[in-house]
Order: structure tokens, then sequence, then C-alpha cells
């Protein structure tokens, strides 16, 4: 029998295998894969990559100003529909909000994940990809977001449309219902595709904005098709008009949900792009 050899130092980087995502870890030797999963993961939920983190006040006024394109989009459309009624037909009103979504996430999702929606951020906190102590942060940036773009569409149209505010042509409690619906579609896809980042990257903005294409058009004729709670506040807040204002707070936030469920049976647990595509990784 021969003298056993030393074993000579690894070449390898090692990979995480056991539930995890088959990252590799980075840094020096293994201090076991729940330990360097957990220290990524908060980096990443957090809203930073672990080598350049973005300034939150960065993060924060990318959703400001995400979400003002997107409800100056959204409810503009809507008041140059009743300023020009020949011309603007649901097409248009489907394609501007999506355009604007998907032009976001490929300008703004490295800086703050373009949640521009506060179902969005919760759901991305629910599956412990985002952190719940920016949640209240983001949801106040959107908001403010919507808002400053309703009084922009104030001070340039006057009292038009409510300022763009979401309106329910249905009964309420089916309008609430279909908000959830669409809402869940596009939960659903921006979780999974998030679950690919380092895959998909930026082109999620393309599924995204297809999705938001044609929730509106599904939904646009029912309940003008919001899919989100701040755009739907600033325009109400600004205009004063508050009838059927749960519809769009409740039905978006009960078809995160459903996104949320359903994504949990299709991928149990989040991985390390998915916290870096909430966090703007």
């Amino acid at each position: 029998m021969g003298v056993p050899k030393e074993p000579g130092p690894q070449t390898a980087r090692p990979v995480l295998s056991a539930a995890n995502f088959e990252l590799p870890v980075s840094g020096d030797r293994r201090r076991g894969n729940a330990e360097v999963v957990s220290v990524e993961m908060k980096a990443a939920a957090a809203g930073s990559d672990p080598e350049t983190p973005p300034p939150f006040w960065r993060q924060a006024g990318a959703e400001v100003l995400g979400t003002f394109f997107l409800t100056l989009g959204g409810a503009g459309v809507e008041v140059a529909a009743t300023l020009f009624p020949d011309r603007i037909d649901r097409t248009v009103k489907a394609a501007v909000p999506a355009g604007v979504v998907a032009a976001m996430i490929y300008s703004l999702g490295d800086i703050s994940g373009a949640h521009l929606n506060p179902a969005v951020t919760t759901a991305f906190a629910v599956r412990r990809a985002f952190a719940w102590g920016r949640v209240p942060i983001y949801w106040v940036a959107q908001v403010s977001g919507a808002l400053f773009a309703a009084l922009t569409l104030r001070a340039l149209f006057g009292r038009v449309a409510f300022d763009g505010a979401s309106v329910v042509h249905i009964t309420a409690w089916r309008g609430a219902i279909i908000e959830a619906l669409v809402t869940a579609l596009l939960v659903v896809v921006i979780l999974n595709t998030a679950h690919k980042h380092s895959l998909i990257g930026t082109e999620a903005a393309l599924a995204v904005g297809a999705t938001l294409l044609v929730c509106h058009l599904l939904a646009g004729e029912f309940t003008s098709a919001s899919l989100n709670p701040a755009r739907s506040l600033g325009p109400a807040i600004v205009a004063g008009h508050f009838e059927h204002l749960w519809v769009f707070i409740v039905g978006p936030f009960v078809g995160a949900a459903v996104g949320i469920g359903v994504t949990t049976v299709l991928r149990p647990r989040p991985n390390l792009d998915e916290a870096r595509a909430a966090g703007g990784g």
C-alpha cells in the first residue's frame, strides 16, 4: 500500500446544492450552505448587490419616478380619451401603461426592482425576497409618485375625467373580482420571471408589459384595469373621487395573494435571483 497523498488545494469554487439554488459560493472557505445563502439573500432582499449596494434613497426615488410616469400615462390617457373621444380607443388605453411599465423595468429595474405597485412589493415581501422593513417606504414612494402625476394632470387640463381616476363600469363586487383576477395573472408573471432573473434579466420587461397589455384589454371596459392601488389612489385623492375606490385596493391585494399562492405551488422557495430582481440587482 502506498502512502496516502495529501489533498491538494481546491481549485473549483464550491457550489450550493442542498435545497439550494445551485449558486457558486463566493468568499473564503465553506461557511455552510445555509449561512452563505442567508447572507446573500439578506443583501439582495435589502435591495442591494453585495458588491455595489444602491442607496435606499435612490431606490425610493426610482419608485416615485416610475410610478409617476406609470400614473401619468395610465391616468393621462383616460383624460385624453375624454378630451378626444374619437381618437383614443381601448387598444391605446391598454398600450400606454403597458409600454410605460416595460420602459420603467428596462430603465429603473436595476435600481429599485421597478415594483411601481404596492401589491407587487407586498408579493415580493411575502415570498421573503424583499425586506418587510422596506415595504412601507416603497408604498409611500409609489403613492407619492401617483399623487404627483395626478397633480400634474390637474394643472395641465383642469377637472377632466376625475384626473384619470379608476372607474367601475359594472357592479362593485364584480369589478373587485375582475381586478383580483387580472392582478393575479400579473403577479404570477412577475414572480416567475423574477425567479429566473439571471437568465432573463431586463427582458422580463417584455413579459410584464405584454401581460399588462392583455390585462387592460380584458378588463379595461369593466374596471379601467388598474391592477395597482397606488395608480388608483393618486388621482382619487386629487379629484376627491372615492366612489368604489375600495375595488381598486382590495381587488389587487386579493389578486396578489392568489398570485403568491399559485407561485408558491410552482416554486415553493424563493431563490437568490428572485431577491435580486426584487431589490434591483
